[in-house]
């Protein structure tokens, strides 16, 4: 399937799924963002997917330039406008990313910035270049983050740090989001798009089935309490245990062989 601002490609099990709008740094204009959730609606047998941007970016924000958020659109005010860009279009997609049943992996180099630091983090892993930065800016233009980004970065930083973030309007290098718990690694630029594959690709030859419970389970740890946690967990064992992949991972402990999943 054509798309106007991304580009797909399956790589084995992992579908690739590039920003592509590298002129303009990858800002996201509402339309990228259903693209992206349109291109992760079936995903075709994929075990992992990919998230990447073109260039020498990974995205730079919403396209707030381009007009895509102006009143002048629809007609509506400024305030409105944005509004409904939040709610038809960027949040329904990391709310997509979510709930899929596979591993997420974003390769960041350059900025991440704004709806595009919500989008790399949304991620299972998050590999970093030592180019990659992850900005907030919102404040320096008298506005609020979004994207989910006060839920999401005062978990993984803590509320000092995410008030660093949202308040200063500073960027926060790689390195630092490493050190702070935010992002899974950082590597050497020119070994980023490998690294990102590499990582994707493993996840992808993993039990899917579990992997995809997994994801839930994290997702609903921070939400629910310790005894629904418990009984979640129970619950997905049981799934998890009924399937060929778990199967196949006790055979080859007992027979010390590495086992061979094929995410049924």
């Amino acid at each position: 399937m054509g798309y106007e601002h991304i580009l797909t490609e399956r790589k084995g099990d992992v579908l690739v799924v590039t920003l592509n709008r590298p002129d303009r740094l990858n800002a996201a204009p509402p339309a990228m963002f259903v693209e992206i959730r349109e291109a992760l609606a079936d995903l075709g047998g994929a075990r992992a997917v990919l998230i990447t941007g073109a260039g020498r970016a990974f995205c730079s924000g919403a396209d707030v330039g381009g007009g895509a958020l102006t009143a002048a659109d629809r007609g509506l005010d400024p305030g409105q406008a944005t509004y409904d860009a939040l709610t038809d279009s960027y949040n329904p997609t990391l709310a997509a990313i979510a709930g899929l049943s596979v591993p997420v992996v974003s390769a960041v180099r350059g900025p991440a910035a704004g709806i595009g630091c919500s989008l790399a983090l949304a991620a299972d892993f998050c590999v970093a270049s030592d180019t990659a930065y992850f900005l907030q800016a919102f404040v320096n233009i008298g506005l609020v983050p979004d994207g989910g980004a006060s839920w999401m970065l005062t978990r993984l930083i803590g509320r000092p740090r995410a008030t660093e973030m949202m308040m200063l309007g500073e960027r926060v290098p790689a390195v630092k989001a490493v050190d702070w718990g935010m992002i899974y690694k950082t590597v050497a630029d020119d070994a980023l798009d490998a690294e990102a594959l590499a990582l994707a690709e493993r996840l992808a030859a993993g039990p899917t089935v579990a992997l995809g419970l997994m994801r839930r389970q994290l997702h609903d740890a921070l939400e629910g309490d310790y005894a629904a946690a418990m009984q979640r967990e129970a619950d997905n064992q049981r799934a998890a245990r009924a399937t060929h992949d778990s199967m196949e991972g006790g055979m080859a402990f007992l027979q010390k062989r590495k086992a061979e999943f094929k995410g049924a």
